[in-house]
């Protein structure tokens, strides 16, 4: 596969397992800013993270996550991979797609499996086309080329890349697959020296009512503490891995991680991790799991064997924005979801994803779907940040 007279050939490959590429190439192009010091960007797109969830048999045969990752090479170098998929369902994806594979099913077609380019379970922003430096137009183009020739080969019924980025949506649509604009709640640093500071740029209702509410938390009968490193010990996870069971039994059956995954990554990422655990006469209640990226904190999984007013609101999104603060990040993305957190000074943000849908006729009528989408979602996201908790002044710098 050629690019264009100014690149050497590409020859992009499927692999059918993290395990098979090298850590240190697959890195090299998902986080380069890392090789000289100091966290990646995006924790989720690392070999370490993606290799635990193959490791645990959190993604493999039957699970309906059947890893099928690309590699680009030029001159015997990777210089572009991706995490992909082939899916049996459109479960832990938060881009949803349901309707899609009914109206294909109703017509006759055969929706699963479909391709998706995305990091399993996490509805976290990040790049999906992983170049190296230098790399980024003929990566780009040599991933997209391969996922697409790849689905179309093995006459599938669409790709799906999930949770890109902004630019990479942009150039995504200038080689033809279909941009698609969903919304999460995202809470941004202003500079605030503290949680107080934050408190000064909200209305005078909800900052009173944000006081009220941490109180009535915090008063649960224990302590609240956030560990990361090797303050969080493997024990810690017999504890969270009681609350991931209870939330994952509630929202989606069965939970997507398995027990594994947490020990994998114990031993791989905990400087990566921010583990809030809710303790009561030293026993762990209630906890929150977030991983640290070089500018951004992203909460994943949380869960209880207590109910307490409002303690879910303070381990998962107080804590996050003190966490925050204190470590001098941009932004906590809180996961998918959730019109409660823009009271607590989540605003409303663009997600971005792309689709290519091999039936023309089909991929026509999803395209007219998602421009009345589209601007459905922008009027939503106007509307919600007009009714933010912030004072008018602070709300309109916000938008």
């Amino acid at each position: 596969m050629t690019q264009d007279a100014s690149f050497p050939e590409l020859t992009v490959t499927v692999v059918p397992s993290l395990s098979q590429i090298d850590p240190k190439a697959w890195d090299a192009c998902a986080c380069p800013e890392a090789a000289q010091g100091g966290p990646p960007a995006d924790p989720f797109t690392t070999y370490r993270f993606l290799h635990a969830l193959e490791r645990s048999g959190s993604v493999g045969r039957g699970t309906g996550w059947e890893p099928h990752h690309l590699t680009v090479e030029a001159d015997g170098q990777i210089i572009a991979v991706a995490p992909m998929y082939a899916k049996g369902h459109s479960q832990g994806e938060y881009i949803f797609d349901h309707n899609w594979a009914h109206a294909y099913e109703s017509a006759g077609g055969q929706y699963y499996p479909k391709m998706q380019m995305a990091v399993p379970f996490t509805p976290a922003t990040g790049r999906r086309f992983l170049t190296r430096p230098g790399w980024e137009v003929a990566g780009q183009q040599a991933l997209v080329q391969g996922a697409v020739q790849f689905a179309a080969n093995n006459r599938l019924s669409s790709l799906h890349i999930t949770f890109c980025t902004e630019a990479e949506a942009q150039a995504g649509a200038q080689m033809g697959l279909l941009p698609r604009i969903t919304q999460q709640f995202h809470w941004h640093n202003r500079g605030y020296a503290d949680f107080d500071g934050f408190l000064a740029d909200l209305s005078s209702r909800k900052r009173k009512a944000i006081r009220k509410e941490r109180a009535k938390a915090q008063g649960f009968g224990g302590v609240i503490r956030t560990l990361t490193g090797d303050d969080i010990q493997p024990a810690h996870w017999d504890a969270f891995w009681q609350f991931y069971q209870d939330t994952g039994s509630r929202k989606w059956g069965t939970p997507y991680l398995t027990r594994d995954f947490f020990e994998i990554v114990h031993d791989t990422m905990r400087e990566d991790m921010a583990l809030v655990l809710c303790e009561r006469d030293g026993v762990p209640v209630a906890g929150a799991l977030n991983f640290i990226g070089r500018d951004v904190l992203y909460g994943r999984y949380w869960g209880c064997i207590e109910d307490h007013p409002c303690l879910h609101f303070e381990a998962c999104y107080y804590q996050a924005i003190d966490f925050a603060i204190a470590k001098g990040l941009s932004r906590v993305e809180a996961g998918a979801q959730g019109e409660h957190k823009l009271a607590r000074g989540y605003l409303p943000a663009q997600t971005h994803s792309l689709h290519w849908l091999g039936d023309a006729g089909f991929a026509d009528a999803v395209a007219k779907y998602l421009e009345a989408e589209r601007r459905a979602i922008d009027e939503d996201i106007e509307i919600m940040t007009a009714y933010g908790p912030f004072k008018q002044d602070n709300r309109e710098e916000q938008q």
